[in-house]
């Protein structure tokens, strides 16, 4: 059974791997022996570091997920440095706050940009490679995309972060559907409230803190290592029938 979730001799690529979520999951990954191509905007140092500190091979690579241009370039890029793309996790995302009724296109477009359009083409990408191996010698690929609690529920003051993610949440299915006789399982983790820098604002207002912690019922707010084990799952060959799923990790948010 262990050997079903190890994940020696991969090469996993995590966006937004500098902090947070990203990070979490980045070193769960190298923990169950994959290699890691830490993608994000600012250096990624001490993913890479804790990444090597288990023996794996990680490297930084620098790209600004804001448009599409620097797709091809980390695909290109991870095959250079560390040789195979076998996971891809889609973790790079933004948030923008304000009341339906004051939204300006600028936040809607950068969020959409950002958190939909290029996590498409970077499947598009990956899983050009991915189907490639699978028909050269049979070896399955895995694409994670995150997803969140608003990619079920409408939330509030946050309508291009809901547009965005209620669409990963689609295009992880369609692309199960297209891709899953093609060597490649395509989910989703949807993370509740983990305490991280896009959660910051929440977490100071006392009055939104208090109603978020009343409602999960685990009684805290997650923390990146959480979604750990559930990233191992769904990178390894034991999620190797699992198609177009949705995982939340939420402390219990949407059983309430």
């Amino acid at each position: 059974m262990t050997a079903m979730f190890d994940l020696s001799g991969k090469t996993a690529i995590v966006t937004g791997a500098n902090t947070g979520i990203g990070q979490g999951i980045a070193l769960a990954l190298a923990e169950a022996g994959a290699n890691i191509a830490a993608v994000g905007r600012s250096p990624a140092t001490e993913t890479v570091e804790k990444a090597r500190a288990f023996g794996r091979q990680a490297e930084i690579i620098s790209a600004d997920l804001s448009t599409i241009e620097p797709v091809d370039r980390i695909i290109d890029e991870t095959k250079e440095k560390l040789g195979t793309v076998d996971i891809l996790v889609n973790n790079a995302g933004i948030i923008r706050r304000n009341d339906a009724v004051d939204f300006t296109e600028e936040d809607w477009d950068a969020v959409i940009d950002t958190n939909l359009k290029s996590l498409f083409f970077l499947c598009q990408a990956a899983g050009r490679e991915m189907i490639a191996a699978y028909e050269a010698d049979g070896r399955i690929g895995k694409i994670i995309n995150i997803a969140s609690m608003l990619t079920f529920q409408g939330g509030i003051r946050v309508p291009s972060y809901t547009a965005s993610k209620s669409g990963v949440g689609g295009v992880t299915k369609l692309l199960a559907n297209e891709w899953a006789s093609k060597g490649v399982c395509v989910n989703a983790i949807a993370p509740g409230y983990i305490a991280t820098n896009n959660t910051a604002a929440l977490q100071s207002d006392e009055n939104r803190n208090r109603q978020i912690m009343e409602r999960i019922p685990a009684g805290r707010w997650g923390d990146p290592s959480d979604l750990g084990g559930a990233a191992v799952f769904l990178a390894s060959g034991a999620s190797d029938y699992v198609q177009g799923h949705i995982l939340a990790v939420d402390g219990g948010w949407l059983a309430r």
